[in-house]
């Protein structure tokens, strides 16, 4: 049965997946994608099972995309998220030193916003929250970065009317020494989020010296999420795709490597 936790200054909530067993493991934080405007089913109980499985507790954060502009609660609901994971007294164990947040899409922009804002003063002033909501990495799967020209100006419409603010948020501009290790995946195909999205971010990663892996798959639409036979959208032209699909071997790989390094 899935436990659920609901935040107590929005609509948020947080289903856990807990992995079977009782070792104090390592979790991942899951934000669906959706434009900021839905959030979808095919990256969220699915995504969880497979790192589940993995052996990770697996949270999928249900943030506010409700009565736009949406400002800053979506963040505001991923930061309770991780304190919450992160303070958990008891079942399931979490390690609290290793907490990953996860992200598709739009529900990638909300995961890289906190992984480069968290000890941003002006967003969060209260200095004690930063190292209890601070990602230890974070895993981007065809993310919303770029309010510029690659931009998905739907999502940014929706979190931001002023120019402004969009471009405060365009997250290659916001990449600090402070961003935590960032696993990123992008199919070169992917006509609603270009992949210069994934691009330019990983581009400041490294020029910022972060540790991070990218991987660019030749083939596949936008949304592909796990690209197994359980997660196809024949529909919109989503098809399992074993080549796509090994982006999640990829990062519990990564996943293992980044946390013993920690």
């Amino acid at each position: 049965m899935v436990q659920t936790l609901c935040c107590p200054d929005s609509s948020a909530r947080l289903d856990c997946y807990p992995a079977s067993s009782e070792r104090i493991l390592p979790a991942v934080v899951i934000c669906p994608g959706g434009g900021y405007s839905w959030l979808s089913p095919r990256e969220s109980w699915p995504v969880a099972e497979m790192f589940r499985q993995n052996g990770f507790h697996a949270f999928v954060l249900r943030y506010t995309v409700e009565n736009p502009p949406l400002g800053l609660r979506p963040l505001r609901d991923l930061s309770w998220a991780v304190k919450e994971v992160r303070e958990s007294s008891g079942e399931p164990y979490v390690d609290p030193h290793r907490i990953a947040v996860c992200g598709f899409s739009a529900g990638g922009h909300l995961a890289a916003s906190l992984g480069v804002f968290w000890n941003n003063k002006d967003i969060f002033p209260d200095a004690s929250l930063w190292e209890r909501h601070r990602p230890n990495a974070l895993i981007l799967g065809y993310p919303v970065i770029s309010s510029g020209p690659f931009a998905h100006r739907e999502s940014f419409e929706r979190l931001f009317q002023a120019k402004e603010k969009q471009s405060l948020f365009s997250l290659e501009k916001q990449v600090s020494d402070n961003v935590p290790p960032t696993f990123l995946w992008h199919t070169v195909q992917d006509g609603d989020v270009p992949v210069q999205n994934s691009m330019l971010f990983f581009n400041a990663l490294v020029e910022h010296h972060i540790p991070c892996e990218l991987h660019l798959f030749p083939k596949g639409v936008h949304g592909l999420s796990l690209a197994t036979p359980e997660v196809e959208e024949p529909e919109k032209g989503r098809f399992a795709d074993p080549h796509v699909a090994s982006w999640s071997s990829l990062c519990v790989e990564w996943m293992h490597q980044t946390f013993i390094q920690l």
